[in-house]
């Protein structure tokens, strides 16, 4: 029988300095974007995929903001608030401490927009049985590159072309060995991750498609002007939570 996650962390403690007036004194991940809420874009995903329950690892005094903001999408919010900075790692920990179920949950940064086929990432977690499953993308440039022969002649250009390694998305599911292992504070990074790829417990999912982050004003333009030329991007219709 499959294992699929129905339970979620979402990972929305950013408070979107580098965004400056465009985020208005929201939180990043509440910065709306052609028209909704960034995190709405991956609630909404996440419902597609199964997820009846996300646990939003937010500020305190921020919990009313996201509740009202990400209710009515098909999931039941949850805010989980975190009285000081616990770091990525600690956020979804503390996130974690409030499921409802065990088993392998997604957790996911609030601030990006991926097409990432979360239904494909959970079936190649479950294969591979491994304690976590990081989505991985290629490493894109901003440069062009020169490629250069003999005697350095010149042979060709390649305008801003993707380098031949891999970055961490920020999209997972982590099993409970992995839940286990967070860090109470600081980030899973340079903790949890390195230690079970070191035990070879920790495997990859390749993503190559749509990877939009949201940090500066720029960004956000970006991802505008991404989402209104792509109208199936948009929200599905909200519809009420789903029920065990």
């Amino acid at each position: 029988m499959s294992d699929r996650p129905t339970e979620a962390l979402l990972l929305a403690g950013g408070k979107g300095e580098r965004l400056g007036e465009a985020a208005a004194g929201k939180p990043k991940a509440l910065v709306p974007v052609a028209g909704r809420p960034l995190a709405a874009y991956q609630v909404a995903r996440l419902v597609e995929a199964g997820v009846k329950r996300v646990l939003v690892s937010c500020s305190a005094g921020s919990e009313e903001l996201f509740a009202e903001a990400l209710g009515g999408l098909g999931a039941e919010i949850v805010t989980v608030p975190e009285a000081k900075p616990l770091g990525r790692g600690g956020g979804f920990r503390l996130a974690a401490s409030r499921r409802s179920n065990s088993g392998p949950v997604y957790a996911l940064n609030a601030d990006d927009l991926l097409d990432v086929d979360l239904g494909e990432l959970a079936a190649r977690h479950e294969e591979r049985g491994g304690a976590a499953t990081i989505t991985v993308a290629p490493l894109p440039t901003g440069f062009g590159v020169v490629e250069l022969g003999a005697d350095d002649a010149v042979t060709g250009f390649q305008e801003a072309p993707t380098l031949p390694h891999w970055v961490n998305a920020g999209v997972y599911i982590f099993g409970e060995e992995a839940l286990a292992r967070l860090p109470e504070q600081g980030d899973h990074e340079t903790s949890t991750f390195p230690e079970l790829a070191a035990e070879g417990r920790l495997f990859a999912f390749r993503q190559e498609g749509v990877w939009l982050t949201v940090n500066t004003p720029k960004d956000l333009r970006r991802a505008e002007e991404f989402l209104r030329a792509h109208p199936e991007w948009l929200l599905p219709p909200a519809r009420s939570p789903a029920k065990d």
